[in-house]
């Protein structure tokens, strides 16, 4: 299949979703290298740990975030539990997904984040895939099995955002 990486010349605004080690930061930095406009959400201050609720994105920065964008794609990363107040406010929701050894694989060999090498998270890991994924895979319109070469990964972000079905 020959592909493009042209950004859409409309307003287009998708949110990139999944369990940790599913790859989301992975394809951030790809559409990133490709040229796209990108915010991963578990860094520089967009989400918060909030006492009894995990960590929130900060509502006042999305809102902002999101009104401000005004051409062409923005893919914005994160699964945090209030993600959904704004899903009105995404064209697409892209649940990154793959199976539960691979999600564990990839976070003990990863250097990149140090989240997952510890039992104790590993063990969180697993209780989220069997209680979260679900919710995410419910208000999902499109889900990537990330087993794929991360380039298939991109391109597949990159058709969804110009409105090609996959």
């Amino acid at each position: 299949m020959k592909t493009t990486h042209s950004a859409p010349k409309h307003k287009v605004i998708i949110l990139v979703t999944g369990m940790s080690g599913t790859g989301k930061t992975s394809a951030l930095n790809e559409l990133a290298r490709r040229g796209h406009r990108v915010v991963d959400t578990d860094y520089d201050g967009w989400s918060e740990y909030v006492d009894g609720s995990g960590w929130l994105w900060r509502e006042d920065r999305i809102e902002k975030l999101l009104a401000e964008h005004v051409e062409s794609a923005l893919f914005i990363s994160g699964t945090v539990s209030n993600q959904v107040n704004f899903y009105p406010n995404f064209d697409a929701i892209v649940l990154l997904s793959a199976p539960l050894e691979v999600i564990l694989d990839r976070v003990a060999s990863r250097r990149t984040n140090a989240y997952g090498k510890t039992s104790e998270e590993r063990e969180e890991i697993i209780h989220y895939v069997k209680t979260v994924e679900p919710l995410l895979r419910s208000g999902a319109t499109y889900e990537i099995d990330t087993r794929k070469p991360l380039d298939q990964v991109a391109t597949e972000l990159e058709m969804i955002a110009n409105g090609q079905a996959l």
